[in-house]
């Protein structure tokens, strides 16, 4: 039997936005988050592990590059080590092991795709199946990237701050699984797969310091918009779902203009989607499609299953494209020939503003692959 075990992990988007922590080194956060996961058979980080005593030294190999095992991934791995050997899982010896990772993410790395949540979530429950850790592994997931900890789990999440200095009580806990709201889906537009020219470690901490609008949401906003979005969750209350939601990105991106010195993380095509979006339902009456963006420049939107065929049908109008036959990946879906009415609210933009758009739903969490397709080889090196 091998040794080495293959998990993969899902993405998730957040509703209500994470931003801002309250310890640097456990990553805390100063307030409550709300995802959604979305569907590993469409985008996913996928994670090898094995240990051996003939390894020197612990290493990693990220998107088919060698890269230095951090001291996050350090971290992650000391404390399931520390679980393991509470829960006496595995021997004495086993524990001194060194360890090979090999990771990759199947979309764009560092463009606003949460793919350190996913690549995070998927290492720490890869790990937790090699050293056989049982209990809840949401709080070791978060060492690594705070939304990570969102990730271990399916369906809609929440991610409690917590109290305590030590973090203990800053875990992911599910609101409902991927069952519960079956309609739901998930079109996220890549507006740019540049790196960002800030990050969201760095952003955080100057918004942290600097943003008075930042107090005031953490203190006020955040507690209220989280019940009343779990409350919409567990109704499938689209329309009160979507305007939540909307209206927490709005306020995370003004944020980032109230920190001083201020940085931007949308662009005029993001803004060009917001008012789209706000027309389109303008038009249909109610609410029926919300985005959010999270601290990069590409949209997400959720909307009802339903509503699909004509949002593709729109986007494409909209954000023509120079391939369109590869412009939308993941689910299949059909388009819709739009009205008059839906045409006038928007002119076509530039080419290729939009460079492609993935079509999912929400999903589950991690898994173990049982097909033996694992990224590391009998020797525990990357087969790529």
């Amino acid at each position: 039997m091998s040794d080495i075990v293959t998990v993969i992990a899902p993405v998730n988007i957040a509703v209500i936005k994470y931003w801002g922590k309250r310890d640097e080194e456990l990553i805390l956060p100063l307030n409550d988050s709300v995802s959604a996961t979305l569907d590993t058979s469409v985008m996913c980080a996928k994670t090898s592990v094995c240990a051996r005593s003939s390894f020197a030294e612990d290493e990693i190999w990220l998107n088919k590059e060698k890269v230095s095992f951090s001291k996050r991934l350090q971290n992650c791995l000391r404390e399931i080590k520390a679980r393991a050997a509470a829960e006496k899982t595995v021997d004495e010896a086993f524990l001194e092991r060194k360890i090979h990772v090999c990771s990759e993410n199947n979309f764009p790395t560092a463009a606003g795709l949460a793919s350190s949540a996913a690549g995070y979530a998927c290492f720490v429950s890869a790990l937790a199946k090699l050293y056989k850790v049982k209990s809840d592994v949401s709080s070791i997931a978060r060492l690594g990237s705070g939304s990570a900890c969102r990730s271990v789990y399916g369906g809609f999440v929440r991610w409690h701050a917590g109290t305590n200095p030590d973090g203990s009580d800053s875990v992911a806990t599910q609101i409902a699984d991927s069952k519960h709201w079956p309609e739901m889906r998930a079109l996220i537009l890549v507006v740019g797969d540049a790196k960002k020219t800030t990050s969201s470690t760095g952003g955080m901490s100057i918004s942290v310091k600097t943003s008075e609008l930042m107090k005031h949401r953490v203190q006020y906003c955040v507690p209220q918009r989280t019940e009343a979005i779990i409350d919409a969750i567990r109704k499938k209350d689209f329309p009160k779902f979507a305007e939540i939601t909307m209206k927490d990105s709005n306020q995370f991106h003004a944020i980032c203009q109230d920190s001083y010195p201020p940085f931007v993380y949308m662009n005029d095509t993001s803004h060009y989607i917001v008012s789209l979006i706000h027309k389109y339902n303008e038009i249909s009456g109610e609410v029926k499609v919300a985005y959010t963006f999270d601290a990069g420049s590409n949209a997400c939107l959720y909307l009802l299953e339903k509503e699909v065929p004509k949002i593709i049908s729109l986007i494409k109008y909209a954000f023509p494209s120079s391939n369109p036959d590869s412009f939308l990946t993941g689910l299949a879906s059909e388009e819709e020939v739009l009205s008059p009415e839906i045409l006038n609210i928007c002119e076509p933009q530039t080419k290729d503003l939009i460079k492609y758009a993935i079509y999912t739903k929400v999903g589950e969490g991690p898994s173990e692959v049982s097909d033996g397709s694992h990224l590391l080889d009998d020797n525990g090196m990357p087969k790529a």
